[in-house]
């Protein structure tokens, strides 16, 4: 099955191509402070994941498999090879983060430079209790309840209000058998988190970070340290959502990253 995705093409010629992936929970719509902005300056395809936006998965033998992150990256590839696009920007948010991170190691020939916002490098104690809880529980409770929890956890200030909400308002889309296939790929991410670590691959990348991402950041500002092809921009009164909180900010930032020669 090839995922949903929308594209916005500019009739300037010789544009190169921008590709937007969301997080756990939420769908291409999290970008929509970025297309005006960006359809000016690139090609933009924007890529609903496996059982999220409309990308509706049906309940058959095949679909209810575990996921992989080797499979997942494949689906996003395919929608690639589909509209014959060679070569592209990667732009992520969360989970789409690693995601993007799992490309550049599978199909390195394929992407331009990276951009990973909100970027998961490590899980801290606390983010470790809460995935175990999930684990414990995602059959017996509903999953909006755990998915509720993190939302909080991870975007828990008044500021962060508005990415918060949005991002459970598109997480109720989700089936209950959908949740739970993504929380067993994301309950242990552990090992490929530390690949992404301790090997940095020959891409540029940026991190877009907000300065109240208690969970991440820390993470990411000790991995640039080693990784010298790293760079990293942090904005200011803002949590973990930065395209959504601080939009002018990011697309700016982003901007100038990528028309770096």
């Amino acid at each position: 099955m090839l995922l949903h995705y929308n594209t916005y093409i500019s009739d300037k010629p010789g544009l190169q191509w921008l590709t937007f992936i969301h997080g756990a929970g939420g769908n291409s719509s999290i970008w929509s402070y970025q297309i005006r902005f960006f359809q000016q300056y690139f090609n933009l395809i924007l890529i609903d994941l496996r059982g999220h936006g409309k990308s509706v998965i049906s309940e058959d033998a095949e679909t209810k498999e575990s996921y992989t992150f080797d499979g997942v990256s494949e689906d996003i590839m395919n929608v690639l090879n589909h509209e014959n696009i060679q070569k592209s920007h990667f732009v992520g948010i969360s989970l789409g983060s690693i995601l993007i991170r799992k490309l550049a190691d599978n199909y390195p020939e394929r992407m331009t430079k990276m951009v990973l916002a909100g970027a998961i490098l490590e899980l801290n104690l606390q983010s470790r209790f809460l995935m175990f809880a999930g684990k414990v529980t995602q059959k017996i409770v509903p999953f909006m309840w755990i998915y509720k929890v993190l939302a909080y956890v991870v975007m828990p200030n008044k500021n962060h209000r508005k990415s918060r909400s949005i991002f459970i308002r598109e997480a109720k889309k989700l089936s209950q058998s959908e949740f739970i296939r993504w929380y067993k790929l994301t309950s242990n991410i552990r090992p490929l988190l530390k690949g992404f670590r301790n090997i940095e691959v020959k891409i540029p990348t940026l991190y877009i970070m907000g300065s109240e991402d208690y969970l991440f950041l820390p993470f990411v500002k000790n991995i640039i340290k080693s990784h010298k092809g790293s760079s990293l921009l942090v904005l200011n009164r803002c949590g973990h959502v930065v395209n959504v909180e601080k939009p002018d900010e990011f697309n700016l930032g982003l901007l100038q990253f990528l028309q770096l020669d």
